[in-house]
């Protein structure tokens, strides 16, 4: 039997032993779980998983291997990926390449073989924490003094945002929306431009004055990486444009959303990744099964001093999924209803954006 050559440390001093694939640096980071059963490329391309070791609940990865047209970012910022049987040898008519040699190729440590039902089991019960991915030479003395000098890094969303704003297009437009940029999934973009829009999307820091100069009939907020509350630009924004045009916020988007009209968020023991959340509509009664990739929730309490009213919620915590201020046409649900793969259940909300900014233009 081939030797493990890699290892994972966590900060409780257990230790998770495997074989490297993609790059075979090492690095500290927060070690979470997703339980999708498909998606990987979405999962390793989408921004909100920077500075995250990724645990897959699924235990076969890299089956249908790379294909060109499914990434959900153009610059991969995931900190590792770990698997417990990877396939390196894909089957399917539109791959171009292996997942490991993407990983390889944007600096991204792998690990297969790991035993990832005790340590999802592990996350679950004791709850997200950080861990080291490094050699199997690497010491656990070593590995826990490395862990614990480790800082832990505040600007996630600074990395991954777009350092100037561009477009994306569609025929015959109806609505221009100017997307924040926080770490923006491109199926977000994709799917504001088949329902009409023409999307600027513009750095997490633009000021309401440069997003005014460039008459939007809406703002969107996306999803990104990282505690809300270390983007206080984005916050201050809200403030200052909330009430002037319709806000529409996804996941991180919510969040900075909640936290700008006064709630409060707080960091969930093991967050929310995977394609099978049940929420429930408080408006329609309605349950969806949703897509969710975040560490933070809205405390529910903070919410009730504040213009917000919660209308959507988790079945199976009870935490805030969606908040609305309908006097000022702001919305935000903390699921991503645009999930590519995954539940369709929530594509709605577009369309409610759509609605609600149809209303201000007919009203202005």
């Amino acid at each position: 039997m081939k030797e493990f050559d890699r290892k994972i440390i966590l900060e409780d001093g257990s230790e998770y032993l495997g074989y490297g694939f993609g790059s075979n640096c090492s690095r500290v980071l927060e070690i979470v779980f997703n339980t999708s059963m498909v998606g990987y490329q979405e999962i390793i391309s989408d921004p909100s998983y920077t500075d995250q070791m990724v645990v897959m609940t699924y235990p076969l990865i890299g089956n249908y291997g790379i294909t060109d047209d499914d990434f959900e970012s153009k610059n991969l910022s995931i900190g590792a990926l770990v698997v417990r049987d990877y396939n390196d040898m894909p089957s399917n008519f539109r791959c171009t390449k292996a997942l490991g040699e993407l990983l390889e190729e944007n600096g991204i440590p792998g690990i297969t073989g790991v035993d990832t039902r005790k340590l999802n089991r592990s996350i679950r019960d004791i709850g997200s924490r950080r861990a080291l991915i490094t050699d199997i030479s690497t010491s656990l003395e070593e590995g826990l003094r490395i862990i614990a000098e480790t800082p832990i890094p505040t600007d996630a969303v600074s990395r991954v945002s777009c350092k100037k704003r561009w477009y994306s297009r569609t025929a015959n437009p109806q609505f221009n929306v100017v997307a924040l940029d926080c770490g923006i999934k491109l199926n977000i973009i994709r799917s504001l431009n088949r329902l009409g829009c023409n999307v600027t999307i513009v750095p997490y820091n633009t000021t309401a004055e440069e997003i005014a100069f460039m008459k939007p009939d809406g703002v969107f907020l996306s999803n990104g990486p990282g505690d809300p509350q270390d983007v206080g630009c984005a916050i201050e924004l809200v403030r200052n444009l909330r009430g002037k045009y319709p806000i529409f916020g996804i996941c991180l988007g919510h969040q900075i959303i909640s936290l700008a009209y006064g709630a409060k968020t707080y960091k969930l023991k093991f967050g929310h990744r995977g394609g099978n959340h049940p929420v429930l509509n408080l408006k329609t009664g309605k349950i969806e099964i949703t897509s969710q990739n975040h560490s933070y929730a809205v405390d529910p309490e903070s919410v009730k001093g504040t213009s917000l009213e919660v209308t959507h919620i988790n079945l199976l915590d009870k935490t805030v999924e969606g908040v609305s201020c309908n006097a000022d046409k702001v919305f935000s649900v903390q699921y991503h209803p645009e999930s590519a793969p995954g539940p369709q259940d929530s594509g709605y909300l577009f369309n409610r954006f759509i609605k609600i900014m149809k209303e201000a233009k007919d009203n202005a």
